[in-house]
Parts: structure tokens; C-alpha cells; sequence
């Protein structure tokens, strides 16, 4: 099923991650600089790539950012139907696909935000998109059950990316040359680390929405990042935290040159989807 020498779906993926590494370097970049007072902002990703429009050729580089992220969008569901990575058919392993299906969706959102700024068809929807589908879901039934069970998904994330940097295996499906493993530990380290704390913290946001059903006090990348530097020490906290997060961002355009991908065919890639799509509920 999976065949080494056809290139089309792991160029898509490469460009994937390395777009996703560039909208992190963005956001942490950003809000570093917001941190030492040096200008900057503590916003989300919308707001990170809303920056690029003020630099030069920014509509063009925000149009290969959205490229890249619609393509990571792709291979994320790709990932998940066929099963590229071998998670398998276990529980954990479902839950893990499911999870990069989610991913999926959340980065063709942010490819469609991207593209329509680079465009100039739209303000790119802003950082209120955490919100909109709080208020959403918590307007269905059960909705506040809903809500913090997403919460406490949400914070179970953050703890699993937060033991990653702690002790876990960074270089997982990496293969490195040596003079660049040596800095690649521990930055990926820092970058899943931060990356643990902020799903933390938004995850906590979401159950507090849950508990009060009100959508406004659930929060986002970008308002989670604020909270912190609310906090005693906050420019502190907020620097070393907006450093991980760039941490990450160099740490994905690493996984893009150097991580293992074994891609399906095209052929194998449509039939698993068709039949993922099959498979749904009210089909």
C-alpha cells in the first residue's frame, strides 16, 4: 500500500509541517516581543499571519503559508484514513487518528482565514473562533456537558505534550544528522512543552465555559497567552512560554526536512477516504 518512490503526498506533507512551523515562529515571535516590550502582540494565529500583510511581498509569502497549511490540512486527514503512521486500530490508537482528523479541520479553517487575507476578500475571522463554537456548542443539548467534556480532552492534551518535553521521545520518526540532534532535543523539548501548557490553560478556559455557559470566557492561543502575562512575574512567564512556541515552530520546519513520512499513493489515498466517508454516521 505504501510505496516509497511516489513523491506527491509527502511533498504535500513536508510543506505541511513547515508551514505550521512557520505560523508558531510567528506566534511566539510575536508575543516574545510583546513580552520585553519590544512591540510585538499576544494574538492567536489569525493575528500572527495578519502581521505578514505589512511586511514586503506579505501577500504573497501569507498565500504560501496558506498553501502550506491547506496542504497539512490534507495530509493530516490522509494521515488518519490510511493509517500512515501505524497508530492502528487500538483505542489509543483511534483516539490519536480522530485527533488528526480535528487537526485537519482547525488547519483548513486557518488555510481558508490565510487565504482570504491574502486575498484581501476578508479580515481573516479574526481570534474568536474558539468563541464561536463554545457559543455553538454549548447552544445544543447536553451542551455544557459537551463543552467540558472538549475542555478536559483538551487539558489531557496539554499534560501529554507537556510529559513529551518532559521526558518523552521529541526525535520520534526524526531521522537527523548528528550536528543537528544535538540542538533539535531540546528545543523540541521547550516546543512541546509550551505547546502543553497553552492547550492546558485552554482547555481549563473551556470548562470554566462549560460550568457558567458562557461562551466568553472561553479563550484562545492568543488569550491564553494574555492570561499569562496578567500574571505576577507575566512578562516573564509570557516570554519563556512565547519562546517554546517559537521553539516549536523551528522544531516543525526540522519534522518538515527530516521527519520519516510514508505516504500512500493516490490511488490507495482516494479509496480510504471514500471509504472513511462511508463509514459516517447517516451514510
Amino acid at each position: 500500500m505504501f510505496h516509497a518512490d511516489i513523491p506527491k503526498l509527502e511533498w504535500l506533507a513536508r510543506f505541511g509541517y513547515g508551514a505550521r512551523g512557520i505560523v508558531y515562529c510567528l506566534v511566539g515571535g510575536l508575543a516574545a516581543l510583546a513580552a520585553i516590550g519590544s512591540g510585538g502582540q499576544t494574538g492567536g494565529s489569525r493575528s500572527a499571519l495578519r502581521s505578514l500583510l505589512a511586511q514586503p511581498f506579505g501577500q504573497a509569502w501569507l498565500g504560501l503559508v496558506a498553501a502550506g497549511l491547506a496542504g497539512f490540512a490534507i495530509w493530516r486527514i490522509v494521515e488518519a484514513a490510511t493509517d500512515a503512521d501505524r497508530h492502528g486500530g487500538s483505542a489509543k490508537g483511534l483516539a490519536i487518528r480522530a485527533g488528526h482528523v480535528i487537526s485537519g479541520v482547525v488547519y483548513g479553517g486557518l488555510a481558508l482565514s490565510a487565504a482570504r487575507l491574502a486575498l484581501g476578500t476578508g479580515g481573516g475571522g479574526g481570534d474568536r473562533a474558539t468563541q464561536d463554537w463554545t457559543a455553538w456548542l454549548l447552544a445544543k443539548p447536553f451542551g455544557q456537558v459537551l463543552a467540558g467534556l472538549v475542555g478536559a480532552v483538551v487539558i489531557g492534551v496539554g499534560l501529554a505534550y507537556l510529559r513529551k518535553g518532559w521526558k518523552g521521545d521529541v526525535l520520534r520518526r526524526l531521522v537527523l544528522p548528528r550536528e543537528v540532534h544535538r540542538w533539535a532535543v531540546p528545543i523540541g523539548r521547550l516546543g512541546f512543552a509550551a505547546r502543553g501548557l497553552v492547550f492546558a490553560l485552554i482547555g481549563a478556559f473551556l470548562i470554566l465555559a462549560a460550568v457558567h455557559s458562557r461562551s466568553s470566557e472561553a479563550k484562545g492561543l492568543g488569550e491564553a497567552l494574555q492570561f499569562l502575562g496578567r500574571q505576577p512575574f507575566g512578562w516573564v512567564l509570557l516570554a519563556v512560554t512565547a519562546a517554546g512556541l517559537f521553539a516549536f515552530g523551528v522544531f516543525g520546519l526540522v519534522q518538515a526536512r527530516y521527519r520519516h513520512i510514508d505516504a500512500p499513493d493516490a490511488a490507495d489515498a482516494k479509496a480510504a477516504l471514500r471509504s472513511a466517508a462511508a463509514s459516517l454516521p447517516g451514510r
